[in-house]
């Protein structure tokens, strides 16, 4: 009888909502030389500047130079605050970080597919694209947001069919993991929709930030793991480490692939 092979791992730290001022230069590089002992991979999940200001993500970029290992990231509310996105963004990839918005990035034996999220509301509970023209855009945003992140999985499952699919978001894709914020600001922490893809694409695991007084573990309806991942909700559930750390196992073929 042949012996299987045996299943490696990769270790995946995450984070959310560090919220990088001006005035903090170097705050976070003890921050990444440690995550860089720790894990494989680095992701964060939005939030990375404070008022969305150029500067800010500049700041981060410095202290970002200490990081050693891959990071995967996405933009959150506060990096929109004052529509220079774009330039956040264009900052962080100049140092290789893979700020996703509807795309993909494969990396040691696993696809990762993110973009921001949206609000809405949870299961029966969601809004409905009905009334108002400013009503309906804000649904709209969520539908849009929740199509980019099932295109990118359906492009992981062509392109890497035997590997694990990680999701990046800022906002919820389930209400189990802002338990703990006021029932009155839920549909502005997340959507169920964003859960949709997450559901019927075999997804391992999902990371997000932005509910500062959540939960940082649950489950979707069917099973897959959503984390909480915002420095909030990690200093108050008092893990050990300022990140939360995944180990993933990785099937030979998907290796063979990398």
């Amino acid at each position: 009888m042949e012996e299987s092979k045996p299943t490696q791992t990769i270790t995946l730290a995450a984070i959310g909502d560090i919220h990088v001022r001006e005035t903090e230069q170097g705050k976070w590089e003890d921050f990444f030389r440690q995550v860089s002992r720790k894990a494989d991979v680095l992701l964060i999940c939005g939030d990375l500047t404070d008022t969305g200001h150029h500067a800010e993500a500049e700041v981060l970029a410095r202290d970002l130079q200490a990081c050693s290992i891959p990071v995967v990231a996405v933009l959150g509310n506060h990096d929109y605050e004052r529509d220079q996105q774009k330039q956040i963004r264009k900052i962080l990839e100049a140092l290789h970080v893979h700020v996703l918005d509807g795309e993909t990035v494969f990396i040691k034996g696993v696809g990762f597919a993110g973009t921001k999220g949206f609000g809405g509301g949870f299961d029966k509970h969601s809004l409905a694209m009905f009334g108002e023209t400013a009503m309906k855009s804000f649904v709209q945003e969520a539908v849009d947001e929740t199509l980019k992140l099932d295109r990118a999985l359906s492009h992981l499952e062509k392109e890497h069919p035997q590997s694990p699919k990680v999701v990046v978001l800022h906002y919820s894709p389930t209400k189990a993991t802002i338990t703990g914020e006021p029932e009155q600001i839920y549909p502005f922490l997340g959507s169920s929709r964003l859960a949709e893809p997450i559901n019927n694409r075999n997804v391992t695991a999902a990371f997000h930030g932005h509910a500062h007084i959540g939960t940082l573990e649950a489950t979707t309806s069917k099973g897959v793991k959503v984390f909480n991942v915002s420095h909030a909700v990690l200093e108050r559930s008092k893990y050990p480490l300022p990140f939360y750390l995944l180990e993933i196992p990785i099937a030979p073929g998907a290796l063979a692939a990398a």
